[in-house]
């Protein structure tokens, strides 16, 4: 796909975003609720994954958060919400039992419920990361991206040497529209983890969208080299390559369609490149293959008949615009495309018949209508190809070799006077570009000035 059409693409990394919410294990859950129950306990308990087993069972309420645990860890999570709001209600400022019963209404995809227990989470205790980007990830579920990316942002804070959170953030601002702000996220994710494909690929076709296409064959190659059979740098390589109008694009073409076979995109465009490339039997081969096993487009039918065309296999190119007309009977660039055909093969009768449905079509299209009247000059018909060219001089300005066809149809009608005056044109206009017409209009001018002279 050139860049042209990469107008919307969205890298499908991007589209699978990997649910994993976090929540903290029981055992150390129970420690947590118990220093907070216990006054003075942050400064004077040591670090709660130490504490004894006798001290975390003295509180009661470590068997509520037992019993949810063990509906979590079996995903009952309906059961689990009970015990939670026990817990909770007595211990209304605990965060940890907040952060969990978010969690299980995350499960259950109550998820106005999860957004307000994670917020009531990082009301209570604002370093409490997993909150910050469980939150982030719930608001992207939801396909609020703005709302998504502050969270994200602090759980980024909180977590610096994780790769994860910044990951989703660049996913957010992405999908929120801050796209240089997407790029940022994964240039820092990058310094992190180096061999982020998904991180390399997105900055690759940033760099593409930008009008970076060297930068972006350059990121390209780095994710080929990382990952060889991922299609995405595969596909990014190729269209960075075409974009600097590169030789090696139509192999990179290749290499990636052996990985997606079905991208017919890509190998329409592969067919363009093979065709501009004059490897007209390579690129009827591809075609052969984007048609395989499905009725053939209207698209593909131009696209082969253009192969065929470039191949001057005239009557190919004849029975395939035809099947295309079967398709599409009003499609005026079939009919002038199939008139032109038969143009070169010098049937000028199927060539009028083509090139007058085409204007019917399209009346206002120049190209058929100088098709219309070559075809009207080489079966003879001068009469017809005069009248075609007064239709085209109302449309562009006639140039020098307008004026010469003019003046051979007078001269064969027998019309001196006026023979001569187009040859007089075509000499002024043309200015000795093209010495064999020169030539012609000047001998024969002398002959046509004689006959006038006799004439009066």
């Amino acid at each position: 796909m050139k860049l042209a059409h990469l107008r919307s693409h969205v890298i499908r990394a991007l589209l699978l975003l990997p649910c994993v919410f976090f929540f903290v294990g029981a055992q150390n859950a129970a420690l947590l609720l118990a220093d907070q129950a216990s006054p003075g306990a942050q400064s004077s308990k040591p670090h709660p994954a130490v504490q004894s087993k006798s001290q975390r069972v003295a509180n009661p309420l470590n068997d509520l958060l037992d019993e949810a645990q063990r509906d979590i860890d079996k995903s009952n999570f309906e059961f689990a919400i009970a015990p939670l709001q026990k817990v909770i209600a007595d211990q209304p400022e605990f965060a940890y039992a907040h952060f969990q019963l978010a969690y299980v209404y995350t499960a259950l995809k109550r998820t106005d419920e999860a957004r307000a227990e994670y917020e009531r989470t990082i009301a209570i205790d604002p370093k409490m990361s997993e909150a910050y980007l469980n939150l982030g990830m719930l608001l992207l579920d939801k396909k609020e991206n703005a709302a998504a990316v502050a969270p994200l942002r602090k759980a980024v804070d909180l977590l610096p040497a994780q790769s994860h959170p910044r990951y989703l953030l660049a996913v957010a601002l992405d999908r929120s529209g801050d796209h240089a702000g997407a790029a940022e996220a994964f240039e820092a994710l990058l310094h992190l983890d180096p061999k982020d494909v998904t991180a390399i690929n997105y900055l690759g076709w940033v760099a593409l969208r930008n009008g970076k296409p060297a930068e972006a064959e350059a990121r390209f190659r780095r994710a080929v080299e990382i990952q060889p059979k991922e299609p995405e740098g595969r596909k990014g390589l190729a269209e960075s390559l075409d974009a600097q109008k590169k030789p090696e694009a139509a192999a990179a073409y290749r290499e990636y369609l052996e990985l997606v076979p079905n991208d017919s995109e890509a190998r329409a465009r592969l067919v363009h490149l093979l065709l501009e490339q004059n490897q007209s039997d390579e690129a009827l081969a591809e075609l052969d293959r984007l048609d395989a096993g499905t009725p053939p487009t209207i698209e593909s039918l131009k696209l082969r008949a253009d192969v065929q065309i470039a191949a001057k296999k005239w009557d190919d190119s004849v029975a395939t615009l035809q099947q295309a007309l079967t398709l599409a009977p009003n499609d005026a660039q079939l009919h002038g495309g199939l008139g032109r055909i038969f143009l070169q093969k010098r049937d000028f009768a199927a060539a009028e018949k083509e090139l007058r449905i085409a204007l019917r079509l399209d009346g206002k299209n120049l190209a058929y209508w100088k098709d219309l009247s070559s075809a009207f000059f080489l079966s003879g018909n001068y009469p017809a190809a005069l009248s075609t060219l007064d239709e085209i001089a109302k449309m562009e300005q006639q140039g020098a070799g307008v004026w010469f066809v003019r003046a051979i149809c007078y001269d064969k009608l027998n019309q001196p006077k006026l023979a001569l005056e187009a040859y007089q044109k075509f000499l002024a206009l043309d200015q000795d570009k093209n010495p064999d017409q020169v030539w012609q209009a000047r001998e024969r001018s002398k002959v046509l000035q004689r006959m006038l002279v006799r004439k009066r």
